[in-house]
């Protein structure tokens, strides 16, 4: 047995304290950059770096191996180099007032456009109103009146003498200018006209006829005039009016030269103001206004020469990196905001407002993808975005509604952004598989490693990762003692001596927990004692259930034998996971043989309690009992197998080889060490195989039998590829070392079977037959005795009579 005994100090690894080349850690300088992720760090400078289309990133990695904070801190440091982005505006589209133009200007130039565009109309809306009640208007316009006028009196004038030279006089009546025959200097009444003659009636009418219709042409003439005067004072108007407030633009204009587009808007700005006098005059008399309504017109027609700064880069510094926490369709792709005016809706180009990848664009925008997936449209529309090259704001709801609606479509802007996505490698592969445009838009991977090497270097940068978390929260420094603790503590997590653990975010935690631990015991540093106990107390905040267990054990509710011989029965060890705590504790395990021919039955898959992997572990038995039993003779035998007092399901195929030695025992009829668990998985040829969970296996059938007494002869069997991975508690490792407790590392069945029944497992010889009284031995005797009996008895026979035909 003590051939495959392992001695304490292959029981775990120990960071020595003395490799450290400082006091505390207050010594040393902080960590620059990301332990143990180079594959990573290469994947991320090439897919930052290269410009082409469909280059942008995808992060994957589990929680908490600092995929966010490198990525952040890689971004923070290229951007600050980088040129700072353009501004961008939306401005009002004369042409279509639905379709807002953007204007591109280099950074801080938009939000000094607006300003000096809200100064102008401020200036307008003081300047206009005086204008109207300039004496100078009053005078232009009053001498058009007086002019017109006087063509009017004209008219009427000459008018007026070739109709009292006919014998008529102009008449106003409500109907208008009406033409009345006159005698004696008086207008004829209606008995005058009727006594007079037909002949002068005649020529009253055929007089009244002419000049009808040289009134008519007079009236027309007049309008004319009235048409004249209306254009007239218009143009007067326009003229006043740009001359009053030309050279206000002219200083924008003057200014802005250099930007088309700009000077584009003043000009249309100039013309809409001729166009709308009518909205820029006084006001007559008081306005009413309710609740929830805009201003009056002129404020509506100021409103359409504003600047909208969509995007302001004036404040920032290098290229913009944008994390958006809460990707919604809105938050990332902007939206059209609306007021409501007595019921309705209303909207306007200024109230279009950026999202994170407009804010991002020229940069950078970081999104979780589970957060981008799980919000609706999000996901489509960042691919639309990237696909086209540019982000379109849209109204969501127009596609879903009955009736259709006017709404503002912006104009597009033209996107240069490199996108990156964080996501665990399950929602990356499921995108890879199922989402044909993915692999086309993200073609960087990003892989971010959960463990990496245990090398002299990365302890020692593990050591600054310790010093850079205490300076950035203000803890208590660790001692070289602390670090190593911490260290260990990381090999723990990924259960391996070669290897360290990534997940810094438990790192922090455990660095923070200590910190705490130090500072209440009156401590002024972190040494290993108080990393400790902030690891014993994470595991009695977290092992309720393990003690519950560990106390039906102790009170004999859970069946544990872990002493004497058994035949037929083994202790195999489970582990059980609870969120962020597993733990190891043993289950008994009893198989029972007998003639037929029905093969292993799995109780567990016949209740449907197992998961395909135990199932197939089970399986794999019939494989092993054939190819190394049945040459000569076939399989006639049953078996029955089951894990005594399991009420949940059961997976994974770590106990398969508990299993096999539990069927040896059974037909060898060799009783098994009950002081012995047994833990691995076996193949058809009888070779052991690794397995997860070693440690908190191992120290959960300790535990167990601490509690019944340790007698020296328990112990546990593990796969021999498994010694890599044991990272034990120090009290099994004193336990190992006073002779207590053993641990056994096997490659074969044989060897494990040996050290369970304490007989030797025999090798095939060139005959074909085993060594008597060995294991394979007793097993192939029974499966032949069995095979003869079920022969016998299938013929009739009675087996246990001598046949001497």
């Amino acid at each position: 047995m003590d051939t495959y005994r392992l001695a304490p100090e292959e029981l775990t690894w120990r960071c020595d304290p003395a490799q450290f080349e400082f006091a505390t850690t207050r010594d040393i300088s902080c960590l620059e950059g990301t332990i143990g992720q180079d594959r990573a760090l290469t994947a991320i400078e090439f897919g930052l770096g290269i410009g082409d289309s469909g280059f942008n990133i995808f992060i994957l990695g589990e929680p908490g191996t600092g995929r966010s904070s490198t990525i952040k801190k890689m971004l923070k440091s290229r951007a600050a180099d980088e040129p700072v982005p353009d501004d961008w505006c939306y401005l009002y589209d004369f042409a279509d007032g639905a379709r807002p133009a953007y204007l591109r200007l280099p950074a801080g130039q938009g939000k000094e456009l607006q300003k000096d565009v809200d100064t102008l109309i401020g200036r307008l809306a003081e300047e206009i109103p005086k204008i109207f009640e300039s004496k100078e208007y009053e005078q232009h316009k009053n001498r058009l009146a007086a002019e017109s006028q006087e063509r009017h009196k004209k008219l009427f004038q000459t008018l007026e003498e070739k109709v009292n030279e006919e014998g008529f006089i102009l008449q106003r009546t409500v109907s208008g200018l009406v033409l009345v025959p006159t005698q004696d200097g008086h207008p004829i009444s209606q008995q005058e006209y009727e006594e007079l003659s037909e002949k002068d009636r005649a020529s009253l009418e055929k007089k009244g006829e002419v000049l009808q219709e040289q009134l008519n042409e007079v009236l027309r003439r007049v309008r004319e005039l009235e048409k004249k005067l209306r254009a007239a004072t218009e143009e007067m108007e326009k003229d006043v009016l740009m001359a009053a407030i030309g050279h206000l633009f002219d200083e924008l204009e003057e200014k802005y030269g250099k930007f088309e587009k700009v000077l584009e808007h003043f000009a249309h700005c100039k013309k809409d103001i001729l166009e709308h006098i009518d909205a820029f005059r006084p006001s007559q008399g008081p306005q009413i206004m309710l609740p929830g309504m805009k201003g009056n017109d002129q404020e509506s027609v100021f409103e359409r020469y504003k600047v909208n700064l969509f995007v302001d880069n004036s404040e920032q510094k290098g290229s913009p990196v944008v994390y958006e926490a809460n990707p919604t369709y809105f938050n990332l792709f902007g939206r059209i905001e609306h007021i409501i005016q007595m019921g309705n809706a209303s909207t306007n180009f200024t109230m279009v407002k950026a999202g994170a990848i407009h804010r991002a664009n020229g940069g950078y925008l970081i999104l979780d993808c589970r957060e981008v997936l799980i919000n609706l449209f999000s996901y489509e529309a960042l691919k639309r975005c990237i696909r086209n090259k540019e982000v379109k704001i849209e109204d969501l709801m127009e596609q879903y509604r009955l009736i259709s609606t006017v709404s503002l479509k912006p104009q597009p802007i033209p996107l240069d952004c490199k996108i990156i996505l964080i996501g665990t490698p399950m929602l990356y592969y499921l995108l890879y598989q199922l989402d044909p445009d993915f692999r086309k838009l993200f073609k960087v991977k990003a892989d971010f490693d959960r463990m990496m090497k245990n090398t002299w270097e990365n302890v020692q940068q593990y050591a600054l990762f310790v010093a850079t978390h205490c300076r950035d929260e203000d803890l208590l420094p660790f001692k070289p003692t602390g670090v190593a603790r911490v260290v260990e503590y990381a090999a723990r997590l990924i259960e391996d001596q070669n290897r360290l653990s990534s997940r810094f975010i438990d790192l922090a935690d455990l660095i923070r927990e200590a910190s705490f631990y130090a500072g209440q015991q009156g401590s002024s540093t972190v040494d290993g004692s108080h990393v400790q106990l902030a690891v014993d107390a994470k595991v009695y905040r977290s092992n309720k259930t393990e003690e519950r267990l560990q106390e039906f054990i102790e009170d004999g509710t859970i069946l544990v034998d872990t002493e004497g011989e058994v035949v037929g029965q083994v202790n195999g060890l489970s582990v059980y996971l609870l969120g962020d705590y597993s733990f190891g504790k043993p289950s008994r395990l009893t198989v029972r043989t007998y003639m037929g021919k029905g093969g292993v039955v799995n109780i567990e898959r016949e209740v449907k309690l197992s998961g395909p992997i135990h199932d197939k572990g089970v399986l794999i038995l019939t494989g092993f009992f054939g190819e190394r039993f049945a040459q000569d003779k076939p399989l006639s035998f049953a078996a029955s197998i089951g894990f005594e007092q399991s009420y949940a399901g059961v997976e994974g195929d770590s106990a398969s080889s508990a299993e096999l030695y539990g069927l040896l025992s059974s037909l060898s009829r060799l009783p098994l060490r009950q002081g012995i668990a047994v833990t691995g998985s076996v193949n058809q040829r009888g070779q052991i195989q690794p397995i997860g969970g070693v440690n908190e296996k191992i120290e959960g059938f300790f535990a167990v039998c601490k509690a019944k007494g340790l007698t020296g002869e328990q112990g546990v069997i593990i796969p021999v590829q498994n010694r890599k991975n044991l990272m034990l508690h120090e009290e099994v490792i004193t336990a190992v070392r006073e002779g207590k407790f053993s641990i056994w590392s096997v490659s074969t069945i044989d060897e494990g079977i040996e050290l369970l029944t304490g007989v030797p497992a025999g090798e095939l010889q060139d005959d074909g037959s085993w060594p008597e009284g060995t294991v394979n031995f007793l097993v192939d005797k029974r499966l032949r005795d069995m095979a003869e009996q079920l022969r016998r008895f299938s013929a009739g026979k009675d087996p246990d009579k001598n046949d001497k035909g």
